[in-house]
This record gives C-alpha cells, structure tokens and sequence, in this order.
C-alpha cells in the first residue's frame, strides 16, 4: 500500500480541514481542544452545521444524506475532523441507528427517521447493556411480548451514555424467550422515550460527572410498526452496528492532538527532557497506529469492516488512555483537581465500549490468525 496520498485525496483532506476549521463555531472547538465537556446544545449546534453541508453522516447511502467516498477519504474525513476539534456527529445517530435503520428498516421507517436522526431532530440513546448482560450481550432479559399491534416491553437497560438528552431508544430485546439459542429470538425495537413506563434514572460516576444512566420499562406500549427489519433477527442487525461503531473508533486525530498538547506543556514547564523518551514512544506508536488505520480504510470497501479493525480498537484505546495518563503525570499534584482528573477517569471506559479489547482479541485470534 502507498502511504502516500494521492494529489486527488490530498486535495480532500485540505478541503476537509479548511471547512473544519472555518465553518464550525470557535466556541464547540475550544472546548472540545481543551478537552472541556460539550453540551446538548454543542453537539446539536455542531452536527447540523455539518448535515447543512453534507458532511454528518457520509457513510449512509446517498439518497439518505450519505456521499459517495471511499472508505479512505472517509477515513480522511474523520481524521481532521478530531485534528479541528470538530465533535464527532454523534454516534448513536450517525453511526448506530441510522445506519441499520437504512440497511434493514422499512420505507417508511426510513422516511419517518432517517432525516431527522441526521439532523439530530431526534437524539437517539443506546438500549443494549443490562445489568447481567454487557460484554455477553446475548444475555440480555428485556422481553418485548406481542400483543395485537403492540409490544409490550418489560426490563433495564444500563450503561445509557447521555440517555438523559435522548428523545428516542434503540433496543434489544428479547421477543422470543424460547429460542433453542439466546442469539436467536432478539429483536430490534424503536421506543419513543416519552412513553408511559420509561424511568431514566442517571448514574453517578466515579469522576462526578452523570455521562451514563439507566433506564427502566415497566409495561411500555410500543407500536409494532417499531420494529426494524424481522422479528428475532436483530442479533443479525446489533453485529451490524457493532462493526459500524469499531470503525473509526482508534481516535488516531484526537490522540495525536493530545499529545501535542501534552508536549507544548512539557516544553513549557522545562520537563521536556525528562519525558522524552515517553512521548517519542508514543509519538512513534501513533504513527504505526496511523498508517494500519489507513491501510484499514484503503482495505474496507464493499460494507464490511477489514478485520483489523479490532486491532485499531485495542491499540487505540490503550494509546488514548496512555496520553491521558501523560497529561495527568504532567499536571503531578495538581491533577487530583485539574479537568485532566476526569478526562483520565473517564478514559477508562475506551477500552470496553465497542466491544472489549478481550473480545476484539478473541475477534483477532479467529478471523487473523485463523486459532
């Protein structure tokens, strides 16, 4: 593979970065560059600027706001996207629901929520993990039971990042609880988070902060026209989004921001010496990072994700906990009540979500390594 891009892609990445570092109010960016939290405000502001021009959801098919590039160039796209400090087009919008609902849903659930999840008219929220099912999330216990034209929906969902904002949920649920596999017998539902019987209840973390929530059902009355695709196929559908989410999620530009960060700080304060050695490796591994995320994207054309991606997923999560942990070793003391505290605290979920890494190494060992 050319590591080198082509005048052509080269052309896209400057094309990206001038409307990154123009059109996106200073304001989002500053924060985001200060690694500050952004408000519900912020990333809606943000994204629709983005959608305006349509740069929020590129990997969607064309008709539903989508572009038509390669797996590169979107590769390109989110790169200097982190590098600006733009914030990423949420995830649960642009890179979970929408795109299963394109990929499986009806016309008409397509018409119904496909422009606004783009636009963030609807703020989706996350309904996989429960209490006993996380990274065995064939486990899950929340029942969806048909009734004429409805289902009736019982169970927790935890772990629902940002729920509080959520106007909307995309949920597993099990809709099949004799199913000869727990695989078998999930479906995917869509429940409007206003109904009668959902409680979203936040959790407190251990930096302070009320990032996750957890959300309860008691006797919620859901259309059955919610549902996406087939019954007791959303197993199919969750792998799906599973694979869309792992894309992308080394946070190669953001960790590379970072980590300038880090060394300006280190220059300033006359450290710089002392922590060589340690941002050079790091600086080194970035660049590996980098260019195995290239070759992924060069790679990924034809809708499946490359394998490798679940390498991106380990590497990068490590490599984003270890420039957190450069920032706060920065700080010394004074980290114990510095923003950097929480940014490091909170750093420590990249290496579960999306799947763990000791999933993705299992992922590894079958699909690469062929054990």
């Amino acid at each position: 593979m050319r590591l080198q891009l082509s005048p052509e892609d080269q052309k896209f990445r400057e094309e990206m970065r001038e409307f990154f570092t123009t059109q996106v109010p200073e304001h989002i960016r500053t924060k985001v560059l200060a690694r500050q939290e952004l408000s519900k405000e912020d990333f809606v502001e943000s994204q629709q600027i983005l959608n305006a021009a349509g740069l929020a959801v590129p990997g969607w098919p064309v008709e539903w706001g989508g572009q038509d590039w390669s797996q590169l160039q979107r590769h390109i796209w989110h790169e200097e996207m982190q590098l600006a400090g733009v914030p990423q087009p949420l995830p649960f919008n642009a890179g979970m629901v929408g795109p299963v609902i394109a990929a499986f849903g009806s016309q008409e659930l397509k018409e119904r929520f496909l422009a606004k999840t783009a636009n963030i008219d609807i703020w989706w929220s996350q309904g996989f993990s429960e209490p006993d099912a996380g990274s065995d999330l064939a486990g899950l216990r929340t029942t969806a039971i048909r009734e004429g034209d409805e289902y009736i929906v019982n169970g927790q969902k935890t772990w629902t990042t940002l729920g509080q904002y959520g106007d909307w949920i995309f949920m597993l649920v099990r809709t099949d609880p004799k199913a000869a596999k727990k695989q078998e017998g999930i479906s995917f539902l869509l429940i409007d988070m206003t109904t009668p019987g959902v409680t979203v209840r936040p959790i407190e973390l251990i930096d302070g902060g009320f990032e996750v929530n957890e959300v309860f059902f008691e006797n919620v009355r859901v259309p059955a026209e919610n549902l996406v695709g087939e019954e007791n196929k959303g197993w199919t559908y969750a792998k799906f989004l599973l694979g869309n989410e792992r894309v992308g999620i080394a946070q190669v530009g953001a960790s590379q921001r970072h980590l300038a960060t880090a060394k300006s700080i280190a220059k300033e304060r006359g450290v710089l010496e002392r922590y060589a050695a340690r941002i050079v490796t790091l600086e080194n591994e970035l660049l590996a990072l980098e260019t195995t995320a290239l070759r992924v994207a060069a790679h990924s054309d034809g809708g499946k994700p490359h394998p490798a991606s679940s390498v991106l997923k380990i590497k990068g999560s490590q490599l984003t906990q270890a420039v957190s942990e450069l920032l706060m070793d920065l700080e010394g003391p004074a980290a114990l009540t510095s923003h950097d505290s929480r940014v490091f605290l909170n750093n420590r979920k990249v290496s579960i979500y999306g799947g763990s890494n000791e999933v993705q190494r299992t992922i590894i060992a079958g699909t690469i390594l062929g054990l």
